[in-house]
Order: structure tokens, then sequence, then C-alpha cells
């Protein structure tokens, strides 16, 4: 049951006396002069001093005495009592009341035991622990945590979100600046060419070296969804452990974020895109005139079989350059997704799928499976005519590979891409978003979304409808006029006929002769 420990004590300073009120002496025979805390005659004033509390807490999980839990400088007896009942309850709970760890210490030994995660996933985690949560919650102790503490964190991320969209848009200006001086330096014909122009680059590139230096990265609304949710995960882990009573996230309140939604490049967009140089959304997807503008472009280009099994079947990039050929089956026509090679910066590890529905059989279509053929022809004279010049041909056993047989970084499968469209003037996609144009060709071609989940690997059933409610023109159009088929009407000739539309027709005097007039009417 508990009970009321509360007491009274200040940091006066004077002569100091035992508890029969004898004065304690020095090896000197001299009275001590210390702090008089629970002695102080000036205690008795309402506004001196502070409360404390001190309450005796369950023994321990061997039956072991605790310490006391002392806590003050509250400013009223009500204060240290009510909050020695909520520390008293939470040790009734089983919650570990003396523990002295900080956020900071138990982020870091949470992280350390999560060995179940992939190594893409930790990456993730140990950037927002170490980047994010560590510099704003850190120092806290992890039992004084709140919701209040936690949302202060992303207020103040909103702000330096802020200050580096200014910081991104000034490196901006500086890069433009810089062009500027430079063309001007490079395209005077005046010889020798003035001092001034040169000054102007030197100091246009200084400039744009110290506006890169200023930071830029801003989090989104995706990301710190994910920072919540990693949170939430290591706090509900310390209520488990019975660190804490609560998990302190749940109350937090983000920014509302919503899941972009792939817009296809239409006319339209094409030709804002071209006078604004913006896009109309975040993910953008060709359509197949576009698709088929750029497979015809890049036909004769190394990469091309592998462009267009992604264009076509929706293998992500990593999936794509870790395609083994043990799981490849020309003659079956199918290809095994087990397995995905995954990069962050320069390096480059082998993991399995993003989930378990991204292991999958995708089944070939004709000419990506011709392709493929072809394509190991073409590896196997290049295998060939490297160890006949005595050189080390790597096996790695992936489908598509460089002449050596080495592996190809993802990062650079992004790169090529990148390079090709803007070379071909294409409305600009991400190399992902050809995961894209395979999911609204194969929905415009008639496949049901099920079909379009299993294909792409998705992890639900929603998560596909949800990302494809926009597909091409050519199906809206179709969509829009299917209802128009199900209302008996009369036929589009008589509701062509001119007395439908208002005017007066000659009408044989046998069937009614004079037709009313728009005054008669």
């Amino acid at each position: 049951m508990f009970e009321d420990k509360t007491y009274k004590r200040c940091s006066c300073k004077g002569p100091l006396v035992d508890k029969d009120s004898r004065p304690v002496l020095d090896s000197d025979g001299k009275q001590k002069i210390g702090y008089l805390e629970k002695t102080c005659p000036k205690l008795k004033q309402r506004d001196h001093g502070s409360w404390y509390y001190s309450i005796e807490l369950p023994p321990g999980p061997n039956g072991k005495r605790l310490p006391r839990a002392k806590k003050g400088g509250f400013h009223t007896k009500t204060k240290a009592t009510a909050e020695a009942e909520k520390i008293w309850k939470l040790a009734q709970d089983g919650v570990d009341v003396l523990s002295e760890e900080t956020v900071a210490d138990y982020l870091r030994r949470w992280f350390a035991k999560r060995v179940d995660l992939k190594k893409s996933t930790r990456k993730g985690y140990e950037d927002y622990i170490e980047r994010v949560f560590i510099p704003y919650l850190g120092a806290i102790k992890l039992l004084s945590l709140r919701t209040r503490h936690i949302q202060s964190m992303f207020e103040k991320l909103w702000a330096d979100n802020e200050v580096h969209a200014e910081n991104h848009v000034k490196a901006h200006q500086a890069l433009a600046a810089e062009r500027t001086a430079r063309t001007a330096w490079k395209d005077c014909v005046e010889r020798p060419r003035p001092k001034e122009l040169r000054q102007a680059w030197e100091d246009a590139k200084t400039a744009l070296k110290e506006a890169r230096a200023l930071p830029w990265h801003v989090t989104g609304p995706g990301t710190q969804v994910k920072m919540l949710n990693t949170l939430s995960g290591a706090l509900e882990d310390a209520v488990k452990e019975k660190l804490i009573a609560e998990n302190w996230t749940k109350q937090v309140v983000l920014p509302k974020y919503v899941r972009p939604k792939p817009l296809v490049w239409t006319p339209a967009r094409i030709e804002a895109w071209r006078q604004t140089g913006e896009k109309p959304g975040k993910v953008m997807v060709w359509m197949p005139e576009q698709t088929g503008e750029f497979l015809d472009a890049v036909a004769e280009h190394r990469l091309y079989p592998m462009f267009h099994l992604m264009v076509f079947r929706g293998l992500r990039r990593g999936e794509a350059v870790g395609l083994p050929w043990a799981e490849t089956d020309l003659a079956q026509g199918t290809v095994h997704i087990s397995e995905q090679l995954v990069a962050s910066s320069y390096d480059v590890w082998e993991d399995t799928p993003k989930s378990e529905s991204g292991e999958r059989t995708i089944k070939l279509d004709s000419e990506t499976r011709k392709l493929l053929e072809l394509w190991r022809e073409r590896q196997n004279r290049e295998r060939a005519d490297w160890e006949a010049h005595a050189k080390a041909w790597k096996r790695t056993g992936l489908v598509f590979t460089w002449e050596d047989g080495g592996a190809y970084h993802p990062e650079y499968l992004s790169q090529v891409f990148m390079r090709l469209m803007k070379k071909l003037n294409l409305p600009p996609v991400r190399l992902h978003d050809l995961r894209h144009c395979a999911a609204t060709l194969s929905l415009a071609a008639g496949l049901h979304m099920k079909a379009i989940q299993t294909l792409l690997g998705h992890s639900s059933y929603s998560l596909t409808a949800d990302t494809y409610t926009s597909v091409l023109p050519q199906f809206e159009e179709a969509q829009a006029e299917a209802p128009l088929a199900l209302v008996p009407r009369r036929s589009a000739a008589r509701r062509n006929d001119p007395q439908e539309k208002g005017e007066t027709p000659a009408v044989p005097a046998e069937e009614g002769g004079e037709v009313p007039t728009e005054d008669a009417a």
C-alpha cells in the first residue's frame, strides 16, 4: 500500500546540529558548517525550500531489497506526493523506476540486438538513431521521455527543413551564377580576356562551393513517418522490458502523408513540362508511345535486354542486376526472383527480395525470352574471348554482366538510364518507374489487378490497387464510355436527327402535317 513519505529541505548553510539539537563538532572542537537541509528554521516559511519524496520499492527479482526512490525540487507537497504515488504505481507494475539509462543508451542497445533486420533496413535505422533521435532526445532519461519531447523533435526537424530548402535554392542559384560567369569568360572573343571576367568566375566558384557546403537535405513526410515508426518500435520493446509504462510515440502528430500515385505523361503534361521544366507529379509513367520510342532508340545498347525485361515484366533494378542464370529457365520461359543486389553508396551486397511476396516466378513474354537467349549467346562469346586472352572471367553466375562477367552496380543502371532519357529528350521518369510502366501497360491490356500484384511482388492487393488508380488515357476513355452501352437509348442516327436538335424538318402531310413553331409551342 502506498505511504506518503514527503519532506521539505533547502540548500541553506549554517552551524550543524544532530537529531538531539546538539552541535556537531569537527576534530578541532569547532562546530561544523554545512547544509542545513531539514533542520533549517526557515523551512516553516511557505516559499522557502522545496519538497522531496522518498518511497520504498518492491523487492527485486531475487527478493533483494532495492534502494529507496527519491526525488526533489517540487514546489508543493501535493506535487511531490502525486509524483511519488505515480512512481510507486509504476514500480508495482514492474517498471524499473531506478533506471538511469538515457534514450541514447537505450536506442543503441536496442539497435545492437536487432539482428533480424535486413542490411538496408539497418542502415536506415542507424541513420535515424544517430542523425536525428540521439541529437534531439539522447540526453533525456528514458524514464523521463514523454510525447512532448518527441513532438518537439519533429517541430525542430520541420524548422530545419525550411532552412535546408532555402539552402537548396541558394545552391541552385549559385550554380546558375557560376555557369553564367564561366560562359562569359570562355565566350569572350577579346584577347587577352579581361581580368574582371576571370575574377567574376572565380568569385562565382567560391560562392558555389560555400552554398553547397550548407545543409540542404529536406526530410519529407514519408521519411518522417518511417522515423516515427522506427522510434515507436524501439519504445514498444522498452514497454515490454518494463523500462517505461507507455509508448509515447502514439500521440505524436505528423503532417498527413499521401503515397504518391503514378501520373501518365499525357501530351498536355509534356507540353507544360517543356515550357516550365517542372514535373506534374513525383512519380511519372510513360505512355506506350514514349516507351516504344525509348526501346527503339536503345535497341542497340548493351543493356537493352535488361530495359526490355524491366519495362514489360516489372523487375526492380536490384532484381534485374542480381538475377542469376540458375533461376532463369528459358526453356519454360520463366525467371524466379529470389535475390537482389542492394546498393548504399559504394557498398553493394546480395540480399533477399524486399518482402516475402517479392519472391516470385515471372512468366516471360516471347520477345523478352528471345532477347535473353540472344544475350546468353553474346555472354558466352564474351567469356570465350576473355579467356582466350588469358584473362580470368568472373564467375558471378548472373544474367546481366560486364564483358568480364562482373556484376553491374545498381546505381550505374540508373545513371545510364538517365543519360539515355535526356539524350532522347523524353519526359523524365526514374528507372524504378519502369515498374509502373509495366503495371499500367498490363492493366490497360486487360490483366486483373491481382495478377499485377503478383507480377510486381507487392505485399498486398490494396497497395497495388491504390497505386494504380491512374492508368493510360486510352483505358480511362474506354472506362468512361462503357456505362453508355448499358443504358438503352434511341439510335445514334435518330439522336443526330435534325428534329432531335430542335430544327424544323419538312414533314409529309400524311404523317402529321406542319410541325408547331417555337412560338406556338
